[in-house]
């Protein structure tokens, strides 16, 4: 089923177009830290994936192929031939998907706190189960304690509470169609077929897609860049964003010579 994807344009009509995907659980609100930094440089489009923020969520179960089709139709709408590519998480799987299925579409590729798997099948099943069956807040304090260092949720409970909002507020059905999606999940055959300069982020404390994730990624795409965030764990944008904005100008920005 076609999901046509709720998405927001910023930035100046003439400038290179930057899409960036969100995580599992939350929204395009996920990338505000990065915004006004990119906005300046880039025509940046942020979408959320189906079933999250205002995107439709139809029947799943999902699988990676539907979350990137989703995606690439959304480029083809906005009349997007050839872009440059960010997603953290999930959204950073699905962006690894359509850099290594349709190379031809993606200037350049940055996948933050990204795995060729996360996790094992059986913990998406049972987390699937949970929220069908006990609504999204019976796992927003597991997931939450993955997302965040010890230190920062203490430092900024703001922070962590806009976030957490975030999850508690995704829909259950589409929530755990996603999770199918990632029960499923493996990029290595995917990976060698990317094409696009390529940059690989994580978290030095990320217990989800920690850094020897990262490694294994850019081992597997050819020429890849990894870099280890310090003092960060799975969202790392959000703890970290300075040092997160930073590269991601660098890297996208390197393209305009």
């Amino acid at each position: 089923m076609t999901v046509e994807l709720r998405h927001t344009v910023d930035g100046p009509a003439d400038a290179p177009i930057l899409v960036l995907g969100p995580s599992l659980g939350t929204t395009t609100a996920i990338w505000q830290p990065q915004l006004p930094a990119l906005v300046q440089r880039f025509r940046v489009v942020r979408y959320d994936h189906r079933g999250h923020g205002r995107s439709p969520g139809p029947p799943g179960p999902y699988r990676i192929d539907d979350l990137g089709g989703d995606l690439l139709r959304l480029l083809d709408r906005l009349g997007a031939e050839r872009v440059r590519l960010a997603g953290i998480s999930l959204g950073g799987a699905v962006a690894g998907w359509l850099a290594g299925t349709a190379p031809d579409r993606v200037d350049r590729l940055a996948m933050l706190a990204t795995s060729p798997r996360f996790g094992t099948p059986e913990a998406w099943v049972e987390r699937a189960a949970t929220v069908r069956a006990a609504g999204m807040a019976a796992i927003a304090d597991t997931v939450i304690g993955r997302w965040f260092t010890d230190g920062f949720a203490t430092r900024h409970a703001g922070v962590v509470g806009w976030v957490r909002q975030q999850l508690v507020t995704t829909p259950p059905e589409p929530y755990a169609a996603c999770c199918a999606a990632l029960e499923t999940l493996d990029l290595s055959p995917v990976f060698p077929a990317v094409t696009a300069p390529t940059l690989v982020l994580a978290g030095a404390d990320d217990p989800v897609s920690p850094p020897e994730h990262a490694r294994a990624i850019g081992a597997a795409i050819p020429g890849a860049r990894v870099e280890v965030v310090p003092d960060a764990a799975h969202l790392l944008n959000v703890e970290q964003p300075d040092r997160v904005t930073t590269a991601l100008l660098d890297f996208f920005g390197a393209a305009d010579g």
